[in-house]
């Protein structure tokens, strides 16, 4: 049997933002594995790809995703969502992943695959490009990502705040996934760099909890994990420059 895993992209959270390519994978796989944390709540991508097929063909597999601080956990919870995955591409042609956002942007599917890919030799391995949430913030929001020859730099401020404060102090756009616990920092570095200004924030995209901000507006106060903030470029008199 030849053995395929799909990555699926399903978007931040909204359903009407999967892609037709993405419901058509879903709906043609004979599985769909989708994430879920230890503690067995449902996730944003369970949710979502509920709106495209039946429960009956969506297998819960658990990641440690609420795991921050012990690497060795999430490594071993990683190994056995891929032991687990890699058993159903023995049984079935054809398994999906659905991740939010992208599959090739900061995914737990990437973790997956290369899992997959050492058990079960010769699985073909493909992705399906999702809408990020960066790009529904934008939409949203109204906050421009690039115009003309600017730059647009994204940065996880898991990796800490100094990098963010790095590539606030250069140009372009700047782009910060996963900061809710780390709003006060946020905050500063924005003040720091002066790009408070233009900034926005927003979480739960496209859910009837979203909230959509002003930068300027944040505090101590810590916001849902997998918040998103735009720091738009600094623009003063034209278009972003040459196209």
């Amino acid at each position: 049997m030849n053995s395929r895993l799909i990555g699926v992209g399903v978007g931040p959270g909204d359903p009407e933002l999967v892609t037709v390519k993405g419901v058509n994978a879903l709906r043609a796989a004979d599985v769909v594995v989708v994430p879920v944390m230890d503690t067995g709540e449902r996730g944003r991508a369970e949710a979502t790809v509920l709106h495209y097929v039946p429960a009956e063909k969506v297998l819960r597999v658990v990641f440690a995703l609420n795991e921050r601080t012990d690497r060795s956990r999430r490594e071993a919870a990683w190994d056995a969502a891929g032991e687990r995955v890699a058993a159903l591409l023995r049984q079935h042609g054809t398994v999906a992943f659905a991740t939010i956002g992208d599959p090739n942007v900061y995914s737990t599917f990437t973790y997956l695959a290369q899992t997959v890919a050492a058990a079960v030799p010769g699985t073909a391995v493909e992705t399906v490009p999702g809408i990020t949430a960066m790009q529904d913030l934008a939409a949203r929001s109204g906050a421009v990502l690039t115009e003309g020859t600017e730059p647009l730099t994204l940065v996880p401020v898991t990796a800490g705040a100094t990098v963010l404060k790095e590539a606030l102090a250069g140009p372009g756009t700047v782009v910060a996934y996963k900061f809710g616990r780390q709003a006060r920092e946020v905050a500063e570095a924005l003040r720091e760099t002066g790009r408070l200004d233009g900034a926005v924030w927003g979480s739960a995209l496209g859910l009837p909890e979203e909230s959509i901000r002003p930068a300027a507006d944040l505090d101590s106060a810590p916001l849902p994990y997998l918040s998103t903030l735009i720091a738009p470029a600094r623009r003063e008199g034209g278009r972003g420059g040459k196209l």
